[in-house]
């Protein structure tokens, strides 16, 4: 697959459709600089959005991701495999959303417990004010964990770990 050669076909598209980028960015629920990407051939539409797009300019799926014109209709089997797919990747995506929204809510009722603690009388008793400084420093830990995993980074370490077991 060529990605150069996808995006100019995705931007051809675009443009005899007489779209700007803003306007298709708008309409699939993307960033105006994500379409950018696209058409540059520096990033991929995800496949669920790739489906959408092959919908939208009213083209085979096999055609954006060769970038040329073919003959021939994407048949009713191909997009539901395709679909498929979609879903199956999306799952993956929904659970690990899930995990981290649990670990920065957990972050947050640790502050809110540290808070609690220190912010009133309690903080005079020597067992609940260590509680409060390890429910501070879990909070910190969680939230600063949160944020690298929702971060590029995040991506980074996951791909690396999966290039680790892939190794095993």
């Amino acid at each position: 697959m060529n990605q150069q050669k996808t995006g100019k076909f995705l931007k051809y598209l675009r443009k005899g459709k007489g779209l700007t980028q803003e306007q298709l960015a708008e309409h699939f629920y993307v960033s105006p600089r994500t379409v950018s990407r696209w058409e540059n051939g520096n990033n991929m539409p995800d496949v669920d959005i790739l489906i959408g797009l092959a919908d939208f300019y009213e083209v085979d799926i096999r055609e954006l991701i060769d970038g040329e014109r073919k003959n021939g209709n994407m048949d009713k089997e191909t997009k539901e495999t395709v679909l498929k797919a979609a879903d199956y990747m999306n799952m993956g995506t929904e659970q690990y959303t899930k995990r981290v929204r649990f670990l920065l809510l957990t972050g947050a009722i640790f502050w809110f417990v540290a808070s609690l603690i220190s912010h009133t009388e309690l903080n005079n008793n020597a067992v609940l004010n260590a509680v409060s400084n390890f429910a501070e420093g879990a909070a910190i830990g969680m939230i600063l964990c949160g944020i690298v995993l929702t971060s590029r980074y995040g991506q980074r370490i996951r791909a690396f770990k999966q290039r680790l077991l892939k190794r095993q």
